[in-house]
């Protein structure tokens, strides 16, 4: 199996697993009629697995720890909201953050915003990589 075709399969996995409808009201207080419920994908270790290793390329290669260049990692990101407060925390001790890594990015202005304050998201999955692979 190619990269494409293995990410390809992992998108519609991810998407028919953690994907809900309904009405929901997310953590930045806007209502959703879907839902990306991240402890589906979370819970499942042989899910996780392939999230790991799909997610590892996008680690910036000098990403550091110990008050350096450090990378905040989120699971689905909408506003950018806790993405922000971490990274605020982070940089209070001393930490470099440039960027933040997510697996699920809903493409609901977080990006935009996280750039604002100087922090490159990037996204495994955006919220059109899942519907682009989506099981009809």
């Amino acid at each position: 199996m190619t990269d494409g075709e293995a990410r390809a399969a992992l998108a519609r996995e991810i998407d028919a697993t953690c994907r809900l409808t309904g009405t929901f009201v997310l953590r930045s207080g806007r209502t959703a009629d879907e839902y990306f419920d991240k402890y589906r994908f979370e819970a499942d270790p042989r899910l996780l697995d392939r999230v790991a290793a799909q997610l590892t390329p996008l680690v910036p290669t000098d990403t550091e720890v110990a008050g350096r260049r450090v990378l905040v990692v989120e699971d689905v990101v909408t506003s950018g909201g806790q993405v922000i407060v971490s990274t605020g925390q982070l940089r209070e001790l001393g930490a470099r953050v440039e960027h933040a890594l997510c697996v699920i990015d809903r493409a609901e202005g977080g990006a935009q915003t996280l750039a604002d304050h100087g922090v490159a998201l990037r996204a495994l999955f955006t919220r059109a990589d899942l519907e682009a692979h989506r099981t009809r």
